[in-house]
């Protein structure tokens, strides 16, 4: 869709251009505080599966334990990194996604490459569109729903996409942050590992 793509292009920009020296100054914090990298990338599927690099400000540790295994996200969190996890502001970096057009402002959130195998059919739909800073399920419990869940609502997406509905997704995203809500499953620092769908009795 030219237009959707054409609102992403100016509210990338924008963006961008107004949380440039929010973005400067956290950068400078995470440098101070926990040093190189201040940004996170990794490789995570797209529009029909295609990978891109996703980009945020770094809110983990790579420390590992005597094997050499990385630790529990939980240990591995910062105390800069949980504050910005809370105030969403790690997805800032996104906006440069979504100017390249690896990303819209609104979709499914883009999950982690292995999950790919993992979707059942139905599941794997979500991918018919690109991913997105934010989305249905975004506003829908966010973090705190089941993988179920989380997948239907962004199913839903896909079937009724509209600008209408994109522009009440962002309105409503606004809330959502200032409100904290949903960030992390009980437990959790944001969800556990999606390992697909238990089978069913026979």
């Amino acid at each position: 869709m030219r237009l959707k793509r054409a609102m992403d292009v100016v509210v990338a920009g924008a963006g961008l251009i107004v949380a440039s020296p929010v973005m400067a100054a956290i950068a400078m914090v995470i440098l101070v505080r926990d040093g190189r990298p201040v940004v996170f990338r990794q490789r995570r599927p797209g529009y029909m599966g295609e990978p891109f690099t996703l980009v945020k400000f770094r809110t983990m540790t790579e420390a590992r334990d005597e094997r050499g295994v990385l630790l529990p996200d939980g240990e591995r969190l910062t105390r800069v990194g949980k504050v910005l996890r809370q105030l969403s502001l790690d997805e800032l970096p996104q906006l440069w996604n979504v100017l390249r057009g690896d990303m819209s402002v609104v979709g499914p959130r883009p999950l982690l490459m292995q999950y790919l195998s993992r979707y059942s059919a139905e599941q794997l739909r979500r991918h018919d569109v690109k991913p997105g800073l934010t989305g249905w399920a975004q506003i829908h419990g966010r973090n705190a729903v089941s993988w179920p869940e989380r997948f239907a609502l962004d199913v839903w997406y896909v079937e009724h996409r509209s600008l209408r509905l994109d522009a009440w997704i962002v309105l409503r995203t606004m809330w959502q942050v200032i409100a904290r809500e949903g960030v992390c499953r009980a437990g959790h620092v944001s969800m556990p590992e999606f390992l697909g769908e238990p089978p069913r009795p026979s």
